[in-house]
């Protein structure tokens, strides 16, 4: 990279700062000015790393850092990919620019997982991921006039408002969940509310390897379900490994299940229609509850004794889900599949963390590691719901995903694929900061809201 060009660079990174609030103006004259005093000049790749948002800017700084290099021109883009090593557009040939350069920076920042403690991997994770989501989704829609002509509720759009609650959890301990409702929608001067047609709700359930990530973390994207679908929407903290390993999450998402089936009535759905979506992790547990609740394993929960047993009697008197829809879900914790060699360095997700989720998750099971309540592949999943599967192609789990929709297929279930081509694992935290990933993520949930409606309505064909 030529002098003029670091040079033009450093001068575009320094007004977006300040436009950003990222750097001050005394920062910037300080840099360029010595003021008797001799400086080291920062390189473009210094400069790009020095910089911590969330340290001492508003939360969700991050959003905009992000989300602005998405208008840099592509060689000024490409420049700085070159500058920091990633990816060229030859190797990832799906992904843009700006993302390219979101994989690099991360690459170059990325802690190995196994040097950090966990309540401090936790911390980040969820500081990081609330720092990247919009601030519109933080506000609340209110039922007073004023609340409801607020700059960030456009025309047309619908307004959600969310509330946590506490439920027991599978041990009787508090848990919490996050129960998202459609408000009032806005037509030009009229107001309408925004009702479930539908009868739906949905029951979320996060992602993180089963030991970072909460409600918070995935905010931004339940929010947008209940924007787009009018569905309610629940989002589970189940708690988490290794304090609580596996099957803990799982006992927790059942008992937030059967919540919901016992409450649906209260936010206009039937039991009849809660669909179960998650993503990585928490895809994995909607895989999984979908199977123990259209065919539980009664010698798989006994493996648990007494508590094993009462889950076992719960899981029968529950309904049927609808539908589910996993993304880049957790399938089958032992098979090494094509993509896991293809993709397993250098992304979001890569063999170490992958490893390290692993260790904390299963060491402590008082189940053995391969075992149904693992591992969703090796459960009878013959008569799973429809089953509507996101797989990210630049993921290492993207042939698990494929698998796990093959053996569905094999059982005649109905079931829909839709691969994401250049996203890596965990794209739905980029919904708002990269414009290609926001659309990608719109259509998936639009895909699944008609998918479902398809559900239904064969259903009453069925029943007619």
């Amino acid at each position: 990279m030529s002098n003029s060009t670091v040079s033009s660079i450093n001068t575009l990174l320094n007004k977006t700062l300040i436009a950003l609030h990222l750097a001050s103006n005394d920062e910037i004259i300080s840099e360029a000015k010595d003021n008797g005093v001799q400086k080291k000049r920062l390189s473009v790749k210094e400069k790009m790393l020095s910089y911590n948002p969330m340290a001492h800017c508003q939360p969700h700084t991050l959003h905009y850092a992000m989300k602005g290099l998405g208008y840099l021109p592509t060689p000024v883009l490409e420049g700085l990919i070159g500058y920091l090593k990633g990816p060229h557009s030859k190797q990832y040939l799906h992904a843009n620019a700006h993302l390219r350069l979101i994989l690099a920076v991360n690459s170059h920042l990325k802690t190995p997982l196994e040097l950090t403690p966990m309540h401090e991997l936790r911390e980040r994770f969820a500081a990081d991921a609330v720092a990247m989501q919009a601030p519109s989704v933080w506000h609340q829609a209110g039922g007073s006039m004023l609340s409801n002509i607020k700059p960030f509720i456009k025309k047309g759009e619908t307004p959600v408002n969310w509330e946590d609650k506490t439920i027991a959890n599978a041990d009787d301990g508090d848990m919490t969940i996050r129960c998202y409702q459609a408000g009032t929608k806005s037509i030009g001067a009229k107001k309408r509310h925004a009702h479930n047609p539908d009868k739906t709700a949905m029951l979320f359930f996060h992602g993180g390897g089963f030991c970072i990530g909460n409600v918070d973390t995935h905010h931004e994207f339940c929010h947008a379900v209940c924007e787009q679908t009018g569905w309610p929407v629940i989002s589970v903290d189940y708690r988490l490994a290794p304090e609580c390993p596996a099957p803990a999450a799982l006992k927790d998402c059942i008992i937030a299940y059967a919540w919901l089936a016992e409450q649906c009535h209260t936010l206009g759905a039937l039991p009849s229609r809660i669909v179960l979506a998650g993503d990585s992790a928490g895809g994995g547990l909607s895989t999984l509850i979908a199977q123990q609740l259209t065919a539980p394993n009664e010698n798989a929960w006994l493996d648990l004794g007494a508590d094993g047993q009462k889950m076992f009697d719960l899981l029968k008197k529950l309904p049927a889900p609808l539908a589910q829809m996993p993304l880049y879900p957790v399938t089958d914790i032992e098979t090494d599949y094509p993509s896991w060699e293809l993709y397993g360095e250098g992304l979001l997700l890569d063999h170490a963390d992958v490893a390290v989720f692993d260790a904390a998750c299963l060491e402590n099971s008082p189940l053995p590691r391969i075992h149904i309540l693992n591992s969703p592949m090796l459960g009878d999943n013959s008569k799973v719901c429809p089953t509507y599967i996101v797989a990210a192609e630049l993921d290492v789990l993207r042939d698990e995903a494929f698998a796990y929709a093959k053996q569905l297929e094999s059982y005649k279930v109905p079931v829909e694929t839709h691969t994401v081509l250049g996203a890596p694992h965990g794209f739905i935290h980029f919904m708002s900061v990269h414009q290609g990933l926001g659309q990608e993520t719109k259509n998936i949930i639009n895909g699944f809201g008609g998918f479902v409606r398809e559900v239904i309505s064969t259903k009453s064909r069925l029943v007619a």
